[in-house]
Parts: structure tokens; sequence; C-alpha cells
């Protein structure tokens, strides 16, 4: 059985709060405790050419996945584009969100970003998926979500690696709210704990 780990999920308290179906916070947390350390410290790039300010330094991959999972929820708020998702769906692609760069780095920490880190974090949720209590459906909507969170950067040559785009409407907003994300013109503020400023 996994341990819940109270300090890593205490860099999502907000987020997880977004969530409105207790068992999907709870198997929540279970899947942030099982994130690697390296998360939680990293930067969004490792090179600093693909991520606004606020996502690089230290801390700056969980800054950058607040933002994503921030623009989901103000859009979900959003009477104009709400009605087009269950109150599951809008909590599984918010739980797709604050996992899809779970393994950015690898399972054991890379120099670099891994290009098929989507692929990774979703085999990695499948792999625990025995200490979970989210059926076979839900689980493949999450992962789903996740390995097409790229969009059209789905190809890496130097890898031979093709990621999958997105083809749903639950891929496409996923998508669309990591890549708004990721914009270099955002200029969102934090308080000292990594926690958005409102």
């Amino acid at each position: 059985m996994i341990q819940v780990n109270q300090n890593k999920i205490n860099n999502f308290t907000k987020e997880i709060s977004y969530i409105r179906n207790n068992k999907y916070q709870e198997n929540l947390k279970i899947l942030i405790s099982l994130l690697p350390d390296y998360f939680f410290e990293i930067p969004a790039s490792s090179s600093g050419k693909y991520h606004p300010l606020f996502a690089l330094g230290p801390h700056g991959l969980v800054r950058h996945t607040k933002v994503a999972v921030k623009i989901a929820k103000d859009l979900l708020d959003d009477d104009a584009i709400n009605k087009a998702y269950t109150n599951n769906e809008k909590d599984l692609m918010l739980i797709a969100l604050i996992l899809h760069d779970g393994l950015k780095s690898g399972l054991q920490k890379s120099e670099h970003t891994r290009f098929d880190h989507p692929i990774l974090i979703s085999n990695y949720i499948k792999e625990n998926s025995s200490e979970l209590t989210l059926n076979e459906e839900e689980i493949n909507f999450i992962c789903d979500a996740i390995t097409s969170h790229m969009g059209p950067w789905n190809i890496n040559i130097h890898e031979n690696i093709i990621l999958p785009i997105p083809k749903t409407k639950y891929q496409r907003f996923v998508h669309m709210c990591d890549y708004l994300a990721s914009r270099k013109y955002l200029n969102v503020n934090f308080d000292e704990n990594n926690n958005i400023k409102e």
C-alpha cells in the first residue's frame, strides 16, 4: 500500500480542492505521493527556451503545473465552456493536468526533459493502478489526456518516438491548458509557497 506523502500533497492543496469528487481527490493524493522528489524541485524547461520566467528556476515545474490547472479551472468555471463536460470529466481533466509532467525527467532523474515523458507517466499510473480505487475507464481517461498533451509537438526524429495527438475534446482541452501555461508572454505572480497570487 502506498504511503501518502503529505509534504508532496501540500504543494497542490489548492489544486486538489478544485476537484469535487472525494474519491478522485483521494486517488490524486496517492498519485502525487508517487511522483519522484525531483518533480517538486526542477524548472519546467531544462533549456529555458519553452516556458515563461515563472516556470524557470527551482520549483518551476510545480509553478507551470499550477498555472495549467488554474487556466483549466477558470475555463471550466465559465458557463460558455463548462456545459460541454460532466463534473467527473472536469475532475479527471484537472487530475491529468496535475500529473501531465510528473515524470518529465524520467523515473530516475535525467539531465534533460524526456521526450517520451507523457508515455512514461501514463504507464506509471497504470502500473500503480492496484493502489487506486479508480476504474479502468477513469484511468484510461486520465492517461489518454496525458499521453496526448504535447499536441502537435509529438515527433522526435532523434529517438524515433511519435506521441499520440489530441483527438477527443478532453484531450484537446488538456493540451490547450498546458499550451497556454507555457506561453512566454505570461506573467503570473506567486507567493513564497509557490501559490498563485490572485
